[in-house]
C-alpha cells in the first residue's frame, strides 16, 4: 500500500488499528465506515469510555446496576463499549464514567458493593466477545491468537509471512501499546472503582443506629405461614429533638435544646405477609400507656416501669424503649424501627420535590397567643416541600378539632400522597435529585441494627414496592378521652380489635380475600395418645407472667381426656392464645383439641416450624380453665373498627379540614 506524501511516495508502515489490536472495529465505529477503512466524521468516538454513536445493529450497552433505593438514567448515547481487559480468562470489573460507579468483579464468592448511579455507566464485554455480540480469538494479553490468520487484504492477496521484518515489527509495538494500555486501564477501573464503593460505604456511614428493642419482653416472631412468609412490622418515628441548629430553627423553642427528644410521631407499618397490603396505624402522642423497664444502652442507666403518655418512652434510653412499649401495647412482634428529626423531614421533602396535600379552607397556623406551626395556605391543592411541608405535618391547631387526632390523619393524608409520588416515578427521573435524596434519606435515618446498610433499606423498599397503593389503609388507633380530659387512652374494644387483626395478618381494609371454609377434617389421633406440649406464654413485661399457667392447663386437658399433655417450663409472651400443629395431617387433631377448650378456630395454625402440636396460653386467658368468651353481640372482626377512621391509600381526594378559628 502506498501514499503520496510530501517525503515522497515511498512505502509508508500505518498504525496499528482495532483489528491488529484484537479488537473488533465494530467498538470504534459510528456506523458510518470509520475504522480501518472508514474516514473519520463528525461523530467519530474518543477514546475508551466516551461517548460515540454505534452502529445502527449493535446492540446496547448493558444496563447498569444501581444503588440500593435509588435509580438512574445514563446519558445519552451511553458511551462507546470499552475493550475488555482479560486477565485469565476473566473479563475485568466495569469501566465507570461520571463519577458513577457499578460493581466490581472480584475474586470468587465475593458479593460486589452496589453501585450508585449519577451519569452514563459502561461496562467491558465478556471475555473473548466484541461488543457486537462476534466472538474474536484473543489470548489473555488482549492480542489475537498467533493461529488465527485474520482477515484477509481487500484485494484478495495472502497475508504477508510470519516471518517478514515487515510482520514483525508492528506486532512488538502492538504488545507494548497493549501493555501500557491494560495498565491505564487498570488504573481507570481501580480508581473509579473504589469510588463508588466510597460512595457507597459513605452513605452507609450517614445511618445513625440503636438498639432495636430495650424491654426484656420474649414477645416471639410469628410463625410463617404455609408458604414460609411471614408479616414486616416497622415502628415509624418522628422526634422533636432541638439537638442541632438546624433543628432549633425549624422546631422553635431554643429553651428546649438540652431535653432529650419526644417521639411525636408514632406509626407502626404492617406489611402482610404475601405483601398484598400494607396498615398503618398511629398513637395520639399523649396517649396514657404503660412503659416498661428500659436500660439505656449508651450510659447503662435504666428507667423504671411508669406509666405515661407514649411520645415519652424515647426518653428512656431511645427508640428501643418506644418499641418495648408497643410491643407491650399491642403484642405485635416489631422487626424494625425508622427514626427521623425535624431536619430530616424538610431534606427529605425538598429531595422528592414537594408532596401534594389539600385543604378545605384558608388556613392559617397561628394565633395571638403563639399557638401554631405557621402553615399558611389557601382552600385547595398545594404542592408542599421543606419547611412547609414539616409545618403540615406538626400542625395540630387548625386542623379539625385542634387535637392531635386531626394532626394524625393530616399526617396519614401526607405519607399517602408520598407514597403516590414516589410509586408513579414524577419526581425520580433525574439521576442528580436521587443522589440527593439518597444523600437526604440516609443522613436524616436512624435505624436499628438490623436494617443499619443502604442494602437493607433497598430490600425494604422492595417489599414496600410490592404493595398496590389501593391496598394501603392507614388509620388511628380507637381511643377515649381518659377522666378529666387531659389525655387519651386506647379504647376498649375496639383498640384491640384493631391490633388483633395485625397480630393475625388481617389487613385493616377489609379486602382480604375470602376464601370458602373447607370442611373440618376429622381427628386423626386418639385423645389418650395425642402428644400436646403446653406453654405460659402470660410473660407480660408490665403486669408480669400468671406463674403455673401451663400445669393449670395441662391438668385440665388430663380432665377432658387428653392424658398424654406434657408442659415446657420456659416462659415466652404472646397476646393470643394458639394452638400449633407441624403438618396438614395434623389439623383434624388441632381443631378437635381447640373446640374441648372453647377456643376458636382462628387459634388453630400450621407451623412449618414445629415438630409436635403445642398450646401456647396467651395473655387472653391469664385465669381459669375456661377460655373467655367475647361479647354474644361481637361478630369476628375483618376490618378495623369505624373509630380507627379508616383511609386509603389512593384516596386522591381526601382534604383536611380547617378549624374555623385558624381560617382567613
Amino acid at each position: 500500500m502506498r501514499h503520496s506524501s510530501a517525503r515522497g511516495d515511498g512505502p509508508r508502515r500505518r498504525r496499528p488499528d482495532a483489528e491488529d489490536l484484537g479488537w473488533d472495529d465494530s467498538l470504534y465505529g459510528n456506523g458510518t465506515g470509520n475504522g480501518r477503512n472508514g474516514s473519520s466524521g463528525p461523530d467519530a468516538p474518543g477514546p475508551a469510555g466516551q461517548g460515540g454513536t454505534p452502529p445502527p445493529d449493535a446492540p446496547a450497552a448493558p444496563a447498569a446496576p444501581v444503588a440500593p433505593g435509588v435509580t438512574g438514567t445514563p446519558s445519552a448515547g451511553g458511551g462507546a463499549p470499552v475493550p475488555p481487559v482479560i486477565t485469565g480468562g476473566v473479563s475485568g470489573p466495569p469501566v465507570i464514567t461520571g463519577g458513577v460507579a457499578g460493581p466490581a468483579t472480584g475474586a470468587a464468592g465475593q458479593t460486589p458493593a452496589p453501585a450508585v448511579t449519577g451519569a452514563a455507566v459502561t461496562r467491558t464485554p465478556a471475555a473473548g466477545t466484541a461488543a457486537t455480540g462476534t466472538p474474536t480469538a484473543t489470548t489473555a494479553t488482549g492480542l489475537k491468537d498467533p493461529a488465527d490468520p485474520g482477515p484477509s487484504p481487500a484485494d484478495g492477496s495472502e497475508p504477508e509471512a510470519k516471518g517478514t521484518r515487515r510482520a514483525r515489527r508492528p506486532r512488538s509495538r502492538t504488545r507494548r501499546v497493549l501493555r501500557w494500555s491494560a495498565i491505564t486501564l487498570a488504573v481507570l477501573i481501580v480508581g473509579t472503582a473504589g469510588a463508588g464503593y466510597w460512595y457507597y460505604e459513605h452513605l452507609n456511614s450517614n445511618l445513625r443506629k440503636d438498639a432495636l428493642d430495650l424491654g426484656s419482653g420474649g414477645l416471639e416472631k410469628p410463625e410463617p405461614n404455609a408458604f414460609g412468609q411471614t408479616p414486616l412490622n416497622i415502628l415509624l418515628l418522628g422526634s422533636d429533638g432541638r439537638n442541632s441548629e438546624k433543628n432549633i430553627e425549624l422546631g422553635g423553642a431554643r429553651q428546649d435544646a438540652d431535653r432529650k427528644p419526644l417521639a411525636d410521631v408514632q406509626m407502626l407499618l404492617h406489611v402482610s405477609a404475601d405483601r398484598s397490603n400494607m396498615s398503618v396505624i398511629s398513637i395520639p402522642r399523649d396517649t396514657r400507656v404503660p412503659i416498661p423497664e428500659c436500660k439505656d444502652p449508651d450510659d447503662g442507666k435504666v428507667y423504671p416501669q411508669t406509666t405515661a403518655a407514649i411520645n415519652t418512652s424515647l426518653q428512656h434510653g431511645g427508640p428501643g424503649c418506644t418499641v418495648a412499649t408497643w410491643k407491650e401495647l399491642t403484642g405485635i412482634y416489631i422487626d424494625h424501627f425508622m427514626m427521623v428529626d425535624f431536619a430530616g423531614v424538610v431534606d427529605m421533602a425538598d429531595a422528592i420535590g414537594g408532596v401534594p396535600v389539600c385543604v378545605d379552607k384558608n388556613v392559617y397556623s397561628h394565633d395571638k397567643k403563639g399557638h401554631g406551626s405557621g402553615l399558611k395556605l389557601t382552600a385547595g391543592t398545594h404542592s408542599v416541600k421543606g419547611v412547609q411541608a414539616l409545618q403540615w405535618l406538626r400542625t395540630r391547631y387548625g386542623f379539625e378539632d385542634n387535637t392531635d387526632i386531626g394532626r394524625a390523619k393530616a399526617q396519614h393524608m401526607y405519607m399517602n400522597s408520598m407514597v403516590r409520588e414516589l410509586k408513579a416515578g414524577t419526581k425520580l427521573t433525574d439521576p442528580l435529585k436521587l443522589r440527593d435524596l439518597a444523600e437526604a434519606a440516609t443522613k436524616a435515618l436512624t435505624v436499628d441494627e438490623g436494617l443499619g446498610s443502604v442494602k437493607k433499606l433497598y430490600d425494604l423498599g422492595g417489599d414496600l414496592q410490592r404493595v398496590p397503593t389501593e391496598r394501603i389503609t392507614m388509620v388511628t388507633m380507637p381511643w377515649q378521652y381518659a377522666a378529666g380530659g387531659e389525655y387519651v387512652v386506647p379504647k376498649p374494644g375496639d383498640a384491640e380489635q384493631t391490633f388483633s387483626l395485625l397480630r393475625n395478618d388481617t389487613a385493616l381494609d377489609g379486602k382480604d380475600k375470602k376464601k370458602k371454609p373447607a370442611p373440618d377434617p376429622q381427628p386423626t389421633t386418639a385423645k389418650d395418645k395425642l402428644d400436646v406440649v403446653v406453654q405460659n406464654g402470660t410473660n407480660s413485661t408490665v403486669t408480669g407472667p400468671v406463674s403455673g399457667r401451663a400445669n393449670v392447663i395441662a391438668g385440665h386437658l388430663g380432665t377432658l381426656g387428653y392424658t398424654s399433655a406434657t408442659t415446657d417450663s420456659r416462659l415466652t409472651t404472646q397476646a393470643d392464645t394458639t394452638i400449633t400443629y407441624p403438618a396438614k395431617e395434623g389439623r383434624g387433631d388441632a381443631l378437635a383439641l381447640a373446640k374441648a377448650l372453647g377456643l376458636p378456630k382462628d387459634a388453630v395454625k400450621e407451623s412449618r416450624s414445629a415438630t409436635s402440636m403445642r398450646l401456647v396460653i396467651g395473655n387472653d386467658w391469664r385465669k381459669g380453665t375456661s377460655f373467655p368468651k367475647p361479647a354474644e353481640d361481637k361478630k369476628e372482626a375483618d376490618k378495623a373498627p369505624d373509630s380507627a377512621d379508616a383511609l386509603n391509600g389512593e384516596d386522591k381526594k381526601a382534604c383536611m379540614k380547617v378549624n374555623p378559628a385558624y381560617t382567613f
